[in-house]
Order: structure tokens, then sequence, then C-alpha cells
């Protein structure tokens, strides 16, 4: 089966969200929406998902799932405005517990917060399957750049997260809590498995060498040319890049505030007793 595919480019983030949809019943998901957010004023507002709803207007969808690849470090999530905008359920994979109970204590959240999901509607297995109208979703676990990493095969199109980027962008850092270079290199071998001409849709476009930003290569492809993990390369020698690379990567710099409000799907922090909302920024700490 051949799912529709629609991105939508991010800029501030270099992100890619995506509306995927079954042309017959018009049910679709809606794949790692982004709330646009300035770091210097602490401004939230809608646009990007703005159009994303328009857009699933527009084409007379029918929203059943608000789907998350992982708790993202760099950006936040739009999750919660989509789905009281259009409906669906929001999910994720199961090893955001582990990322809920990680990042509680870098955030000094309490024991009231809970690390159990449950601000998910949804925590998916690897392997589980969701159906799309008559399309069938299933959640393939791909850990390694975090613990909660999911990846959504759809018909012939897998929507893979950070795992990997663009052949040329090569693939995910691995120096998160959670994170981990020989769990990621299982999982993009896994992917590599898929049937070549399987479409793969990546959550980030960094433009390398200025080119235009891209969304949509294939296994194929991958395989072939991906700089960091290509078909011939070894765990040991992929282990070795990826630490090294590691090691002189900065912190995103919207990595405080955008864990803290995807641990809790996309919810932002509950008012003060003054009304207001409040982000925390830990001081001194490298998140490794």
């Amino acid at each position: 089966m051949r799912p529709e595919v629609h991105p939508f480019m991010h800029e501030p983030t270099s992100t890619w969200s995506y509306v995927v949809g079954d042309a017959g019943t018009r049910a679709a998901v809606v794949i790692d929406p982004v709330l646009d957010y300035d770091i210097h004023s602490g401004r939230c507002w809608t646009t990007a998902a703005d159009g994303i709803i328009s857009f699933v207007r527009k084409e007379r969808l029918r929203v059943e799932w608000i789907l998350e690849t992982h708790a993202h470090a760099d950006h936040l999530s739009a999750a919660p405005h989509i789905k009281a905008a259009l409906g669906g359920q929001i999910a994720i994979g199961e090893g955001i517990r582990q990322v809920q109970r990680t990042f509680r204590d870098v955030y000094n959240l309490g024991p009231g917060f809970p690390v159990d999901g449950r601000q998910f509607d949804r925590l998916l297995a690897d392997g589980e399957e969701l159906r799309i109208g008559s399309l069938t979703l299933c959640a393939l676990a791909t850990p390694g750049h975090t613990s909660d990493s999911l990846s959504y095969l759809i018909g012939d199109a897998v929507f893979v997260g950070d795992s990997i980027f663009m052949p040329d962008g090569g693939t995910a850092r691995c120096d998160f809590p959670g994170g981990d270079a020989a769990l990621l290199f299982a999982s993009i071998r896994r992917l590599y498995e898929l049937p070549p001409g399987t479409r793969v849709f990546v959550c980030h476009d960094y433009s390398p060498g200025g080119r235009k930003p891209l969304c949509e290569t294939t296994i194929a492809a991958e395989r072939a040319g991906n700089i960091h993990l290509r078909d011939g390369v070894s765990e040991a020698e992929f282990i070795a890049l990826r630490t090294k690379r590691d090691a002189g990567l900065a912190v995103p710099k919207l990595l405080y505030p955008s864990v803290q409000v995807n641990i809790r799907a996309g919810q932002l922090p509950e008012p003060e007793a003054n009304g207001r909302r409040y982000l925390k920024l830990p001081l001194d700490e490298r998140p490794a």
C-alpha cells in the first residue's frame, strides 16, 4: 500500500512534520508537529501547526493519531494543539517512561510528576500495529538516539525520526541520556532490512552544503550512501565515528525547553500562583 505523504517544513528548527493519509477513507495521522517557540522571549505561537490544521481541513481528512517519533530535544511539540483542533490520540514509544524518569531528576520535578507515560493517550511497543483506514501502521523501536525512539512503517513509507537523516546528513547523535551508539547501529541496520524501494522520510534536514531542504530518500540510497553508516561500515567503526563526532557537538539550544514540554506530551507546565507558566533551566549541567 502507498500512503499519501504531505510534508511540512518548520524552517527555524529544520524540522519536517508530516500528514499521512489513506486516500480511500480519508483517515490520517500527523507526525511530529512543531509548536513555534522563541527562546529569547519565551513566547509560543501556533503558526506552523495551524498550517497543518488548515491543510487537513481543506483535504477533508480525519486525523486518528498524532504520533511522536521521540521526545524531541530541538523543538516543542504542538500535539495538544493539533488534538484540540482535529481530534485524534497522541502516541509515542513506551520508552518514554525511561526518558521521563531521567528528566524528572534533571528538572527536579519531584515525585508528583508521573513517569508512567500517562500524559500520552497511547504508548506503543515494538511491533505494535494501528489501523489508518485501509492502511496498517507498524511501530518499530529504533533506540540509540534516545531510548524512546520509534520509526513508523506505513505501507511503502517509513518515518524514521532522528535515527537517520538524508544520506549526506548521516545519523543522529547518541550523547543524550539514554543514547547509545551500539543501539543506534542495530536500529539503523534493522531499518536497512526493509525493502530497498521503501520511501524514507526524515524528521530533520540541515541542508548540507547549502542545498535546499529535502525530506525523502529510500532505503537503497541510505544503504549505498549514508555518510556515517552505509553498507560495509562495521559496528566498531560506527561507534568510533559517532563517539568522536558527539564529543564535539554543542548542546541543542532548545534542549531544556523542549524536553520538559515533550515529556508532558506537549503540554506546557501548569500556571503558577501569579498565573504565569515557567520553564526550568538547570545550570552547569551537560546532558550526557
